[in-house]
């Protein structure tokens, strides 16, 4: 298949999957072993087009974030406890990635892995809109250091591929009580360093990989991933406060077993 084209679809991919809870690294791995890519030579690819999803969040919530900037100058307790909140939920994936990044990116070579943690996380997501009672938060910066925290380490699972980050920290916080919406971005603003942190880390360690041609690709991967994932947050947000995520659960049952079943019979 020609470059160009994988390059789009990849980054259709990562823009409709990194912020629904059904795993964007996973998809992305599925897709790689379905059309037949070199799986190592898109690897750095995969990473390298996730800041296109993480700008349309900075996009579509500017005046949130702007708010947050200007409301640190002035020690004003909604932007501190906005900023508190992300850093204290961050801080967990930090320690874990940097003591034991290279055994989490040796996961990502097992689509086996992708398939069995689509599978499982989609029986979480049933269970836990089943068994939580979450109440109306008041936004991120009404939420505990508690929920904070437990946000911060569930998200810490998602480093296992198929996982999903967002799914793990969406659940995560409507299990520590948090609304849906909130949960949802919550997740969104997370992203935000988690996903910018992730991405320099593994750039830096694969720089040998970016020569000219990749580069043009990842530039074509990041556009399209933005693009879409404008159009896919908005939506998101809409559908899961009236719908709620069982959809998305009953979806990963149905892909993670096709993908145990197709994996067992090539």
């Amino acid at each position: 298949m020609d470059s160009t084209l994988t390059a789009i679809i990849l980054g259709i991919v990562e823009g409709l999957t990194e912020f629904l809870p059904v795993s964007s690294t996973g998809h992305l791995i599925l897709a790689t072993e379905l059309l037949g890519y070199d799986a190592d030579a898109w690897a750095v690819f995969n990473i390298a087009i996730q800041p296109g999803a993480i700008l349309a969040v900075v996009v579509l919530y500017w005046r949130t974030f702007w708010d947050a900037f200007i409301g640190l100058f002035r020690w004003d307790p909604q932007a501190v406890a906005f900023t508190r909140n992300l850093l204290v939920a961050f801080f967990p994936a930090v320690l874990l990635g940097l003591a034991f990044g290279d055994q989490i990116e040796a996961l990502l070579e097992s689509a086996e892995v992708v398939a069995w943690a689509l599978l499982l996380g989609g029986i979480a997501i049933l269970l836990v809109e089943r068994h939580a009672n979450p109440s109306e938060s008041g936004g991120v910066a009404a939420m505990s250091l508690r929920q904070s925290a437990g946000v911060g380490l569930v998200q810490c699972l998602a480093m296992i591929p198929g996982v999903s980050r967002s799914g793990a920290t969406i659940l995560g916080a409507m299990a520590l009580g948090v609304d849906r919406k909130t949960a949802a971005e919550f997740s969104f603003f997370l992203a935000l360093p988690t996903l910018t942190g992730a991405t320099v880390l593994q750039l830096y360690r694969h720089q040998d990989q970016l020569d000219g041609g990749m580069m043009g690709l990842i530039g074509i991967g990041f556009v399209v991933s933005f693009v879409v994932a404008l159009a896919v947050i908005k939506a998101f947000v809409a559908y899961v406060s009236r719908h709620g995520f069982a959809p998305f659960g009953w979806y990963r049952i149905v892909i993670g077993a096709a993908a145990i079943a197709w994996l067992a019979l090539r």
